[in-house]
């Protein structure tokens, strides 16, 4: 399964996220890395505010960004929100088996498809 824009040529990924990249080192003062990206999407989901979060709080937000970013592929649904407002995700289809440089990609796709649908 590709989950590329058959019409964008590597070029054109490339400076879509550095627009991103840019975009955020404006935003934020610097350049966020993958994990920054996880974790801001995961407190935009969370949509508690900006913390303190804990260290384990932090990787279950880096996991509610990596399963939202998935629900966009159809590999994650929404499946319920616990009582402290946490969203949990039911894995509907295996995200298929990549090497790291093709799974940096992947995630790279899904960021940019999930901003693209914040603006």
């Amino acid at each position: 399964m590709s989950y590329l824009d058959p019409q964008e040529t590597e070029a054109e990924f490339e400076a879509r996220w550095w627009q991103l990249m840019n975009d955020m080192r404006e935003r934020f003062g610097k350049k966020p890395d993958l994990n920054a990206l996880l974790l801001l999407i995961g407190v935009q989901e969370l949509g508690q505010g900006a913390g303190p979060f804990t260290k384990e709080q932090k990787q279950d937000l880096m996991h509610i960004a990596t399963c939202k970013l998935f629900s966009l592929s159809g590999h994650y649904e929404r499946e319920y929100v616990d009582e402290e407002g946490w969203p949990h995700y039911r894995l509907l289809q295996p995200v298929p088996f990549a090497s790291l440089k093709e799974q940096e990609r992947l995630l790279k796709w899904h960021i940019l498809e999930y901003f693209d649908l914040e603006e």
